[in-house]
């Protein structure tokens, strides 16, 4: 298991109101970076979130949520409400979302260096807050490892040839980057994930994942391309799968010494072998958590009986 402060998360939280035909609203905590360092500390390790929250209902609920399982949540001094959406799902399952969101992060100190960092979603394209988050990776990662999740949101996303060159910008600042395939169809309609998936790696990453929902998951790296099969499961609904897809990630790829600094070089020779651990681990993460409601992703012990399965 990493020390605490090991793995920093930097990004938004979000209350997602679940409205569901004939049934009461329902909040959960969510957000893209949120439901990552919450994985984290679910799978054992310590994770700690630099974020924002309200002092109002839903702040103090996500609050909560991430401290029970023990993330530590740092916060900047904005007393802006907390982010929310309002998540619509449809039969299968899928979520749709309307957000009603601000991003204002500013400066929050650490104690000390983390051994990684992970960021992405509207944190890191929604201004003025993304300036603070482009600036605490860049000046982090001479000494930590970077992953990012576009998550792309389109509401939020602003024009569209802007978006791109900050998601581009930040893959090339990252060395482990996760998309999914809806995510690179609105940032480069018609021309493949397989394909923006390479061109991505040559701009700087060691290892670039795109799921596929249904269809399984992509690794493409310099030695080539490994796939994996997404695991059989009963679809309650998506809400955090792309999420516990990241976060089992990073579990593997922590278990097997290629986060932090000194775990750069031997990511940047991930054989295949180890690539498709790593994605079986992320599958297995992503399918415990669409089994059931909500961003709820595995433990230790719930990812360990997923895999015996897969």
């Amino acid at each position: 298991m990493l020390d605490r402060l090991d793995l920093l998360v930097i990004g938004e939280c979000v209350a997602d109101i679940v409205r569901l035909p004939g049934a009461a609203d329902r909040v959960h905590p969510g957000g893209s970076p949120a439901n990552v360092a919450y994985g984290l500390a679910r799978l054992g390790h310590g994770a700690t979130l630099l974020t924002q929250l309200g002092p109002d209902a839903n702040g103090r609920l996500i609050r909560d949520h991430l401290t029970g399982a023990g993330v530590e949540v740092r916060t900047d001094d904005a007393t802006a409400p907390t982010p929310s959406a309002a998540v619509t799902l449809d039969g299968a399952g899928r979520a749709a979302y309307t957000f009603e969101i601000g991003w204002t992060l500013g400066p929050v100190s650490l104690d000390r260096p983390p051994h990684h960092v992970h960021t992405g979603s509207v944190a890191a394209v929604m201004e003025p807050g993304a300036a603070t988050v482009l600036g605490a990776v860049e000046s982090l990662r001479t000494a930590a490892t970077v992953s990012y999740d576009p998550n792309v949101r389109p509401e939020l996303m602003g024009d569209h040839a802007s978006a791109v060159r900050r998601v581009e910008r930040c893959v090339a600042l990252s060395d482990v980057v996760k998309a999914s395939d809806e995510d690179l169809e609105w940032l480069y309609p018609g021309q493949g994930p397989d394909r923006i998936a390479e061109r991505w790696l040559a701009t700087g990453p060691a290892v670039v994942l795109v799921t596929r929902g249904g269809d399984g998951a992509l690794a493409v790296l310099p030695g080539g391309r490994v796939t994996v099969d997404a695991l059989p499961t009963e679809v309650v609904d998506t809400v955090g799968a792309g999420d516990a897809f990241m976060s089992g990630t990073l579990h593997a790829l922590a278990a097997h010494g290629l986060l932090g600094a000194d775990g750069r070089e031997r990511l940047r020779s991930l054989d295949r072998a180890r690539t498709a651990d790593v994605l079986r681990h992320a599958a297995a993460s992503a399918a415990v958590t669409v089994a059931r409601a909500g961003a709820n992703p595995p433990d230790v012990a719930e990812l360990a009986a997923a895999l015996a399965r897969s």
